[in-house]
Protein backbone atom coordinates (compact mmCIF):
# COMPACT_ATOMS: atom_id res chain seq x y z
CA UNK A 1 0.00 0.00 0.00
CA UNK A 2 0.94 3.49 -0.15
CA UNK A 3 2.11 5.50 2.51
CA UNK A 4 -1.41 7.64 2.37
CA UNK A 5 -3.42 4.61 2.49
CA UNK A 6 -1.70 3.57 5.63
CA UNK A 7 -2.60 7.18 6.72
CA UNK A 8 -5.82 6.86 6.17
CA UNK A 9 -6.08 3.19 7.60
CA UNK A 10 -4.87 4.71 10.78
CA UNK A 11 -7.50 7.31 10.81
CA UNK A 12 -10.25 4.60 10.77
CA UNK A 13 -8.99 3.08 13.55
CA UNK A 14 -8.90 6.22 15.43
CA UNK A 15 -12.87 6.00 14.57
CA UNK A 16 -12.43 9.14 12.58
CA UNK A 17 -15.85 9.49 10.70
CA UNK A 18 -15.70 13.43 9.00
CA UNK A 19 -12.23 15.37 7.41
CA UNK A 20 -12.98 18.69 6.78
CA UNK A 21 -10.83 20.86 4.47
CA UNK A 22 -9.81 21.87 1.07
CA UNK A 23 -7.55 19.56 -0.94
CA UNK A 24 -4.32 21.07 -3.21
CA UNK A 25 -2.31 19.40 -5.45
CA UNK A 26 0.21 18.36 -2.89
CA UNK A 27 -2.79 16.27 -1.13
CA UNK A 28 -3.80 14.12 -4.54
CA UNK A 29 -2.88 11.20 -3.34
CA UNK A 30 -4.05 11.60 0.53
CA UNK A 31 -7.36 12.39 -1.08
CA UNK A 32 -7.53 9.16 -3.20
CA UNK A 33 -6.50 6.97 -0.30
CA UNK A 34 -9.73 8.69 2.00
CA UNK A 35 -11.75 7.89 -1.76
CA UNK A 36 -11.17 4.49 -2.05
CA UNK A 37 -11.17 4.15 1.94
CA UNK A 38 -14.83 5.68 2.01
CA UNK A 39 -13.92 8.36 4.60
CA UNK A 40 -16.71 11.38 4.30
CA UNK A 41 -14.55 14.34 3.48
CA UNK A 42 -16.87 17.85 4.17
CA UNK A 43 -15.63 20.14 1.79
CA UNK A 44 -15.33 24.05 2.90
CA UNK A 45 -15.01 27.11 1.53
CA UNK A 46 -12.01 28.32 3.35
CA UNK A 47 -9.49 26.19 5.68
CA UNK A 48 -10.23 28.31 8.50
CA UNK A 49 -13.73 27.21 8.59
CA UNK A 50 -12.55 23.68 8.54
CA UNK A 51 -10.38 24.04 11.73
CA UNK A 52 -13.63 25.55 13.55
CA UNK A 53 -15.69 22.95 12.46
CA UNK A 54 -13.15 20.11 13.40
CA UNK A 55 -12.75 22.06 16.69
CA UNK A 56 -16.65 22.17 17.33
CA UNK A 57 -16.60 18.90 16.54
CA UNK A 58 -14.09 17.83 19.49
CA UNK A 59 -15.38 20.01 21.80
CA UNK A 60 -18.94 18.28 21.24
CA UNK A 61 -17.87 14.35 21.40
CA UNK A 62 -14.68 15.07 23.14
CA UNK A 63 -12.84 12.84 20.71
CA UNK A 64 -10.21 15.26 18.10
CA UNK A 65 -12.09 16.44 15.04
CA UNK A 66 -9.97 16.08 12.48
CA UNK A 67 -8.92 19.22 9.65
CA UNK A 68 -6.84 18.58 6.21
CA UNK A 69 -4.95 21.33 4.43
CA UNK A 70 -2.70 21.68 1.61
CA UNK A 71 1.19 23.33 2.18
CA UNK A 72 1.36 27.19 2.31
CA UNK A 73 -1.15 29.48 2.45
CA UNK A 74 -3.44 26.38 3.14
CA UNK A 75 -1.74 25.03 5.70
CA UNK A 76 -1.55 29.29 7.15
CA UNK A 77 -5.25 29.70 6.68
CA UNK A 78 -5.67 26.63 8.44
CA UNK A 79 -3.69 28.05 11.82
CA UNK A 80 -6.49 29.88 13.83
CA UNK A 81 -8.93 27.24 14.23
CA UNK A 82 -6.36 25.71 15.40
CA UNK A 83 -5.13 28.01 17.74
CA UNK A 84 -8.63 28.35 18.84
CA UNK A 85 -8.83 24.54 19.97
CA UNK A 86 -5.29 25.07 21.72
CA UNK A 87 -6.78 27.44 23.71
CA UNK A 88 -9.91 26.11 24.36
CA UNK A 89 -8.84 22.60 25.64
CA UNK A 90 -10.72 21.04 22.31
CA UNK A 91 -9.24 18.02 20.80
CA UNK A 92 -8.52 18.50 17.57
CA UNK A 93 -5.60 16.95 14.74
CA UNK A 94 -4.75 19.06 11.69
CA UNK A 95 -3.09 17.17 8.66
CA UNK A 96 -1.51 19.21 6.25
CA UNK A 97 0.25 18.44 3.32
CA UNK A 98 4.09 19.27 2.24
CA UNK A 99 6.47 19.64 -1.04
CA UNK A 100 8.65 16.61 -1.43
CA UNK A 101 11.61 16.01 1.22
CA UNK A 102 14.16 16.90 -1.50
CA UNK A 103 12.77 20.58 -2.10
CA UNK A 104 12.17 21.45 1.59
CA UNK A 105 15.82 23.23 1.83
CA UNK A 106 15.37 25.19 -1.04
CA UNK A 107 13.38 28.57 -1.73
CA UNK A 108 10.65 26.78 -3.40
CA UNK A 109 6.58 27.74 -4.41
CA UNK A 110 4.64 28.31 -1.31
CA UNK A 111 6.93 26.23 0.89
CA UNK A 112 7.26 27.39 4.40
CA UNK A 113 7.71 25.58 7.51
CA UNK A 114 4.54 24.11 8.67
CA UNK A 115 5.38 22.39 11.95
CA UNK A 116 7.18 25.11 13.12
CA UNK A 117 4.71 27.47 12.65
CA UNK A 118 1.95 25.44 14.31
CA UNK A 119 4.18 24.80 17.26
CA UNK A 120 3.38 27.54 19.71
CA UNK A 121 -0.48 26.53 18.61
CA UNK A 122 -0.15 22.66 19.02
CA UNK A 123 0.64 20.24 22.48
CA UNK A 124 2.58 18.57 19.63
CA UNK A 125 3.27 18.22 15.76
CA UNK A 126 5.58 16.00 13.48
CA UNK A 127 6.30 15.71 10.11
CA UNK A 128 6.42 12.33 8.78
CA UNK A 129 9.87 11.71 6.69
CA UNK A 130 9.81 7.98 6.73
CA UNK A 131 6.27 5.93 5.42
CA UNK A 132 6.72 3.03 8.31
CA UNK A 133 6.70 5.31 11.62
CA UNK A 134 2.78 6.70 10.12
CA UNK A 135 0.99 4.58 12.87
CA UNK A 136 2.87 5.76 15.59
CA UNK A 137 2.66 9.41 15.07
CA UNK A 138 -1.19 9.62 14.10
CA UNK A 139 -1.74 7.00 17.02
CA UNK A 140 0.20 9.96 19.25
CA UNK A 141 -1.81 12.80 17.95
CA UNK A 142 -4.51 10.86 18.45
CA UNK A 143 -3.67 10.48 22.06
CA UNK A 144 -1.75 13.70 22.99
CA UNK A 145 -5.04 15.92 21.61
CA UNK A 146 -7.35 14.28 24.17
CA UNK A 147 -5.27 13.96 27.08
CA UNK A 148 -5.88 16.33 29.68
CA UNK A 149 -5.75 19.20 28.92
CA UNK A 150 -7.38 18.36 25.53
CA UNK A 151 -5.96 20.60 22.32
CA UNK A 152 -4.76 20.60 18.82
CA UNK A 153 -2.17 18.37 17.12
CA UNK A 154 -0.39 18.46 14.02
CA UNK A 155 0.90 15.84 11.15
CA UNK A 156 2.52 16.67 8.15
CA UNK A 157 2.93 14.60 5.08
CA UNK A 158 5.16 15.70 2.49
CA UNK A 159 3.87 14.72 -0.74
CA UNK A 160 6.87 12.26 -1.56
CA UNK A 161 6.37 10.26 1.51
CA UNK A 162 2.30 10.34 0.76
CA UNK A 163 3.43 8.55 -2.30
CA UNK A 164 5.92 6.06 -1.03
CA UNK A 165 5.08 2.05 -0.76
CA UNK A 166 4.85 0.74 2.45
CA UNK A 167 3.69 -2.15 4.97
CA UNK A 168 2.31 -1.59 7.83
CA UNK A 169 -0.90 -1.44 10.71
CA UNK A 170 -2.25 0.98 12.48
CA UNK A 171 -2.06 0.96 16.20
CA UNK A 172 -4.99 -0.50 18.57
CA UNK A 173 -5.86 2.67 20.81
CA UNK A 174 -5.86 1.79 24.89
CA UNK A 175 -8.06 4.19 25.37
CA UNK A 176 -7.71 7.59 27.65
CA UNK A 177 -6.92 6.93 31.03
CA UNK A 178 -7.37 9.92 33.54
CA UNK A 179 -5.10 10.27 36.65
CA UNK A 180 -6.89 10.74 39.58
CA UNK A 181 -6.63 12.91 42.71
CA UNK A 182 -4.45 12.19 45.69
CA UNK A 183 -6.73 11.08 48.26
CA UNK A 184 -5.19 13.37 51.08
CA UNK A 185 -5.67 16.22 48.57
CA UNK A 186 -9.11 15.33 48.59
CA UNK A 187 -8.86 15.13 52.48
CA UNK A 188 -7.43 18.82 52.66
CA UNK A 189 -9.58 20.38 50.69
CA UNK A 190 -12.75 19.19 52.46
CA UNK A 191 -10.89 20.68 55.32
CA UNK A 192 -10.80 24.07 54.09
CA UNK A 193 -14.10 23.72 52.82
CA UNK A 194 -16.11 22.70 55.78
CA UNK A 195 -14.02 25.58 57.40
CA UNK A 196 -14.99 28.37 54.90
CA UNK A 197 -17.51 31.13 56.08
CA UNK A 198 -18.49 32.36 52.56
CA UNK A 199 -17.06 30.15 49.80
CA UNK A 200 -17.82 30.49 46.11
CA UNK A 201 -17.49 27.85 43.12
CA UNK A 202 -16.32 28.70 39.59
CA UNK A 203 -16.55 26.54 37.30
CA UNK A 204 -14.91 26.20 33.98
CA UNK A 205 -14.92 24.70 30.85
CA UNK A 206 -13.20 21.22 32.42
CA UNK A 207 -16.92 20.75 33.76
CA UNK A 208 -19.03 20.61 30.15
CA UNK A 209 -15.35 18.94 28.82
CA UNK A 210 -16.34 16.10 31.10
CA UNK A 211 -19.94 15.86 31.38
CA UNK A 212 -19.76 16.82 34.95
CA UNK A 213 -22.50 19.21 35.25
CA UNK A 214 -25.33 16.88 37.51
CA UNK A 215 -22.05 15.74 39.92
CA UNK A 216 -21.48 19.86 40.30
CA UNK A 217 -25.13 20.20 40.93
CA UNK A 218 -25.67 17.84 43.58
CA UNK A 219 -22.34 19.21 45.34
CA UNK A 220 -23.29 22.71 45.41
CA UNK A 221 -26.59 21.92 46.71
CA UNK A 222 -25.64 19.35 49.18
CA UNK A 223 -23.00 22.35 50.87
CA UNK A 224 -25.70 25.31 49.38
CA UNK A 225 -22.58 27.19 47.84
CA UNK A 226 -23.60 29.70 45.08
CA UNK A 227 -21.69 29.03 41.47
CA UNK A 228 -20.49 31.45 38.59
CA UNK A 229 -18.75 30.16 35.67
CA UNK A 230 -16.63 31.30 32.72
CA UNK A 231 -18.10 31.74 29.35
CA UNK A 232 -16.21 28.28 28.64
CA UNK A 233 -18.29 26.55 31.28
CA UNK A 234 -21.64 28.18 30.23
CA UNK A 235 -24.40 25.42 30.68
CA UNK A 236 -22.66 23.29 33.44
CA UNK A 237 -25.18 25.01 35.80
CA UNK A 238 -29.40 26.06 34.99
CA UNK A 239 -29.24 30.04 35.47
CA UNK A 240 -32.46 29.38 37.07
CA UNK A 241 -31.02 27.38 40.19
CA UNK A 242 -30.69 29.73 43.01
CA UNK A 243 -27.46 29.15 43.59
CA UNK A 244 -26.38 30.23 40.16
CA UNK A 245 -24.50 33.75 40.02
CA UNK A 246 -24.49 33.79 36.39
CA UNK A 247 -20.95 34.26 34.29
CA UNK A 248 -18.04 36.08 35.07
CA UNK A 249 -15.32 36.14 32.78
CA UNK A 250 -14.92 40.02 31.73
CA UNK A 251 -12.16 42.40 32.70
CA UNK A 252 -14.25 44.82 33.98
CA UNK A 253 -15.59 44.20 37.51
CA UNK A 254 -19.57 43.05 36.88
CA UNK A 255 -21.57 42.42 40.01
CA UNK A 256 -20.71 39.28 40.49
CA UNK A 257 -17.47 39.96 41.28
CA UNK A 258 -18.80 41.12 44.60
CA UNK A 259 -19.20 37.54 45.11
CA UNK A 260 -15.34 37.26 44.90
CA UNK A 261 -14.86 40.31 47.06
CA UNK A 262 -16.55 38.65 49.88
CA UNK A 263 -15.29 34.95 49.30
CA UNK A 264 -12.75 33.40 52.15
CA UNK A 265 -12.68 30.45 49.96
CA UNK A 266 -12.53 30.09 46.09
CA UNK A 267 -13.34 26.48 44.45
CA UNK A 268 -12.20 25.91 41.42
CA UNK A 269 -14.19 23.21 39.63
CA UNK A 270 -13.22 22.35 35.91
CA UNK A 271 -10.76 26.43 35.76
CA UNK A 272 -8.44 26.64 33.64
CA UNK A 273 -6.38 30.14 33.81
CA UNK A 274 -7.00 30.53 30.52
CA UNK A 275 -10.02 31.02 30.65
CA UNK A 276 -10.18 33.75 33.22
CA UNK A 277 -7.18 35.22 34.94
CA UNK A 278 -6.68 35.36 38.11
CA UNK A 279 -5.86 38.50 38.74
CA UNK A 280 -9.09 39.61 37.44
CA UNK A 281 -10.85 37.56 40.68
CA UNK A 282 -7.77 37.36 43.34
CA UNK A 283 -6.44 40.65 42.71
CA UNK A 284 -4.83 40.46 46.28
CA UNK A 285 -3.17 37.50 45.27
CA UNK A 286 -3.92 35.07 48.27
Amino acid sequence: MLASDLLVECLKKEGVEYIFGIPGEETLYIMESLRKGKMQFILTRHEQGAAFMANVYGRLTNRPGVCFATLGPGASNLLTGVADAYLDRAPLVAITAQASLKKVHKEFHQYIDIVKMFQPATKWNARVERPEVIPEIVRKAFKIAQLEKPGATHIELPEDIAATKTDGMPLSGDGIEYPLPNPDAIKRAASIIEQAKSPIILVGNGVTRRRAAEELREFAEHLQIPITNTFMGKGSIDYRNPLSLFTVGLQARDWVMCGFDRADVVIAIGYDFVEYSPSHWNPEKY
